[in-house]
C-alpha cells in the first residue's frame, strides 16, 4: 500500500477518518429526524389559526379541521360511542360549509375542496352502513349536508347558463 507519510498507509488513514465522522453522521441524522418529525396541529390548534388566516387559507384550515373531525368521529364510532361521535359530526358539516363559503368568497380552492367533501361523504356512507339503524339519523344528516355542500361548490364553478370559456 502506498505510504502518504509519517508511516501510516492510506487505508489506515481513511479508516481513521471514517470512525470520526460516523458520531457527526449520527448528528445529522438525528437533527433531521427531529426536524421532519414535527408532530400535526391538533383540531383546536386549527380552529384558532382560522381567526387570523387570510381568507383563501381559511378554506384548507376548514377542510383540515373537517377532516380530522372525520377521523376521530370514526374512531367513536367504531368504539360504539355514538353520542360522542355524533358531537364530531357536528364539527365535520360546519367546518366543511365554512370551507365552502371561504372558497366561493375567495374564489380560491374550489375543486380541492369538493374533492375532500366527495372523500369525505364516501367515509360517512362507510360509516353509515356499520350503524345500526336507530344510529344512523345524524350520519345521514351529515351525508346530505355534504352534498349539498358538494352541490353549491360545483354551481359556483360550473354556474347554469354560463357561456363557456
Amino acid at each position: 500500500m502506498p505510504s502518504l507519510g509519517s508511516g501510516t498507509t492510506f487505508r489506515a488513514r481513511q479508516e481513521h477518518v471514517s470512525r470520526r465522522a460516523w458520531p457527526f453522521l449520527l448528528l445529522c441524522v438525528l437533527a433531521t429526524s427531529v426536524a421532519l418529525g414535527t408532530t400535526e396541529p391538533t383540531v383546536d390548534e386549527l380552529k384558532a389559526r382560522i381567526a387570523s388566516a387570510n381568507t383563501a387559507d381559511k378554506v384548507n384550515l376548514c377542510v383540515q379541521v373537517a377532516e380530522k373531525s372525520l377521523a376521530e368521529a370514526d374512531k367513536l364510532y367504531a368504539s360504539s360511542d355514538v353520542e360522542k361521535g355524533q358531537g364530531a359530526l357536528v364539527d365535520v358539516v360546519s367546518f366543511s360549509e365554512l370551507a365552502r363559503d371561504y372558497s366561493i368568497q375567495s374564489r380560491k380552492h374550489q375543486k380541492q375542496t369538493e374533492i375532500a367533501v366527495r372523500g369525505m361523504t364516501r367515509k360517512l356512507n362507510n360509516i353509515l352502513h356499520l350503524l345500526g339503524h336507530d344510529d344512523q339519523a345524524a350520519v345521514k344528516d351529515a351525508i346530505s349536508r355534504l352534498e349539498r355542500v358538494r352541490d353549491d361548490l360545483l354551481l359556483s364553478m360550473f354556474p347554469k347558463g354560463a357561456p363557456p370559456q
